[in-house]
């Protein structure tokens, strides 16, 4: 197992990590947080060299990803970076890239009620701004998890808040820091239930945050 424990935070740099091969050819990974081998649980960065591809295969507790960087793509449409979608549970898909891609991929996390399928251009969404430099996109909520995009501009006061059912994030673009450290970009954060912080950005920053869902699924 890997970080599996989610009564206690986690901060990785993903840039000082090595990318290590999946069980396909052209396909690489940097685990993250992982259950067993290949199988269950598993939060990861998913590299695609340019023509790679992945077997069929089916997501028995569903699988969200957000695509950072070139064009993923399946059955159902070609996903260029900016791309956040969510498979429900039992979905099917054979990927490939053909130009390549990274993506940030969350498998075997979904609750049993989840069943709604999204694919959501950010590019293209909406913000609202609840305070003075900070601007929020919402992606998806269910029960009490919780998906948003973030961005901070440089130097805008930080909102201290809680984490009641813990918050993940990953810094996209920019610099932010709270009271534990400094995290540029392709900083992955993971912060347990009942924790709380107040991050600000040192530079413009986009941040992907995941709340509440680090409480037992329903």
């Amino acid at each position: 197992m890997l970080n599996m424990n989610f009564a206690l935070p986690v901060t990785l740099d993903t840039d000082r990590m090595d990318w290590v091969p999946s069980p396909k050819a052209g396909v690489w990974r940097k685990p993250l947080a992982r259950e067993e081998a290949e199988r269950g649980h598993a939060t990861s960065l998913v590299r695609y060299d340019p023509g790679a591809s992945f077997s069929g295969h089916r997501h028995p507790g569903g699988e969200e990803i957000l695509v950072l960087e070139g064009t993923f793509s399946d059955e159902t449409g070609d996903f260029h970076a900016g791309t956040y979608f969510r498979n429900p549970i039992g979905f099917h898909h054979t990927p490939f890239s053909r130009e390549g891609c990274v993506i940030l991929v969350k498998l075997h996390q979904f609750q049993s009620d989840d069943e709604t399928r999204v694919a959501i251009d950010t590019t293209q969404g909406e913000w609202w701004v609840p305070a003075p430099g900070v601007a929020v996109q919402r992606l998806h909520a269910h029960n009490q998890e919780q998906v948003v995009l973030v961005k901070l501009d440089a130097d805008a006061p930080g909102i201290l808040h809680d984490h009641p059912g813990g918050e993940e994030m990953y810094v996209m673009r920019g610099v932010i820091e709270d009271e534990d450290g400094r995290y540029g970009a392709g900083t992955w954060l993971r912060r347990p239930p009942g924790s709380r912080h107040r991050p600000e950005a040192r530079e413009d920053a986009l941040l992907w945050v995941k709340s509440g869902h680090l409480l037992p699924l329903a």
